[in-house]
């Protein structure tokens, strides 16, 4: 391993990949990996694997609180903040102008080529991710068990995230801990601080929430943050779950249409950071429509914010207070072999997450088939769009041949995304 950076590199590096965090959290996962572990290896193979089956395990952006994991690894609490705020930032402020404009032209269709060639970009980037991921996490024969039974189970059946993933550490503390301690285990973080932080961390979160019902209980702002607070402690499995209940509760609390909510998915598509900055939008949307004229622009940014506090805010108080109890877990052979085989498992829900986009990005309908415990979704052979699958292959060829960094892929195939959208 190198040398230990000091905090102003480390967020040098966080700002970064804040700025070319795109392709969901398996494009931002792999970005982290390239910088933290194969370009500076500020980090080992090992313990990346070991960090990011424990960030699978929590509610929330994993990818967030990967980043904040390892930026508490390097400079302990300050460095956690830095690099968690960092990884979030450059697409928190993407999202507030994107959604101002949004309200002011009423839809957002004028993004729609951009979005096809940067959608196109993203399956090159969760492919890259998938096989990298594939080469550290699945390395024996049972981790590739593991991966590919994940990969049928979120793909064929009805089976939830949550569920797959706990059998995988099952399975791992069962069947694959009866070996020694890990050689290569290091000491232990020190557990001494992780309750006074915390602790902090719970206030910090909970305080606009309560100031909020305190002012004005029954206002929009109140109900943003309650709302994102309650999916914050349960949002198991993945964006699109989370995705699908914010959808429902919007629509009970009128805060936006269905096609609304599409709209502000295509937006969050579009930025750099977490899927999950979707729920600014809401936010922003849900306040500036229940606010009083003339207090709208203040009311539509507080609500994006509030939104945004009340949904990333947790992950600090997850890691801070877990991090070091899950570090010990490393000397502990069976707790190990659990986190190893969810971190396998977290590769067959990437290649799931991979086929899905593809499907649907590729072909213009299809149809879901139930039958049993068993679901799938069978697109539309007609409906395949050519102008997909032509981006698709220039951002694989991009990415796999030409090795195009990623700032320039998202340029690249955006600006064709456009071309193509001109000429059709």
């Amino acid at each position: 391993m190198s040398p230990t950076p000091s905090l102003r590199q480390a967020c040098a590096v966080w700002l970064k990949v804040g700025c070319l965090g795109f392709g969901g959290p398996a494009g931002q996962i792999a970005l982290l990996h390239r910088e933290v572990v194969e370009k500076r290896g500020w980090v080992d193979e090992d313990r990346f694997a070991h960090a990011l089956s424990f960030c699978m395990l929590l509610p929330g952006p994993e990818a967030q609180q990967l980043a904040t994991w390892l930026g508490w690894r390097l400079h302990g609490v300050r460095g956690g903040l830095a690099a968690g705020l960092l990884f979030v930032l450059p697409g928190l402020f993407a999202m507030l102008g994107l959604s101002a404009l949004y309200v002011v032209h009423g839809q957002a269709r004028w993004a729609a080529p951009a979005l096809l060639g940067l959608k196109a970009a993203v399956v090159a980037l969760v492919l890259q991710a998938l096989l990298k991921m594939a080469g550290r996490a699945a390395r024996d024969r049972a981790g590739k068990v593991a991966a590919v039974l994940a990969f049928l189970a979120l793909s064929f059946t009805i089976a939830p995230f949550p569920l797959v993933i706990l059998v995988a550490g099952l399975a791992g503390w069962f069947l694959g801990g009866r070996g020694a301690i890990p050689a290569s285990a290091e000491p232990p973080s020190p557990l001494k601080g992780a309750g006074r932080a915390a602790l902090v961390c719970l206030a910090a979160w909970l305080a606009p929430v309560a100031l909020a019902f305190v002012l004005a209980p029954r206002s929009a702002l109140a109900q943003i943050g309650g709302v994102f607070s309650g999916l914050a402690v349960v949002s198991f499995g993945g964006a699109y779950a989370a995705l699908a209940y914010v959808g429902q509760v919007a629509g009970e609390l009128n805060w936006l249409t269905p096609n609304q909510m599409l709209d502000g998915l295509g937006l969050a598509e579009t930025t750099p950071g977490p899927l999950v900055l979707v729920f600014v939008f809401v936010g922003f949307v849900a306040a500036w429509r229940d606010a009083d004229p003339a207090l709208a622009w203040p009311a539509a940014i507080a609500g994006g914010l509030m939104a945004a506090w009340a949904t990333f805010a947790p992950s600090f108080l997850w890691i801070f207070a877990g991090g070091p109890f899950v570090e010990r877990l490393r000397t502990h052979a069976r707790a190990a072999a659990a986190l190893s085989w969810v971190g396998a498992a977290v590769v067959g829900v990437i290649a799931s997450l991979a086929l899905w986009f593809a499907v649907h990005l590729l072909f213009r309908s299809g149809d879901d088939v139930v039958w049993g415990p068993f679901r799938t979704t069978v697109p539309d052979l007609a409906s395949l769009d050519p102008a997909a699958l032509g981006l698709v292959v220039l951002a694989c060829g991009l990415t796999f041949a030409l090795r195009l960094p990623i700032l320039a892929l998202v340029a690249v195939m955006t600006l064709a995304g456009l071309a193509c959208g001109a000429l059709f």
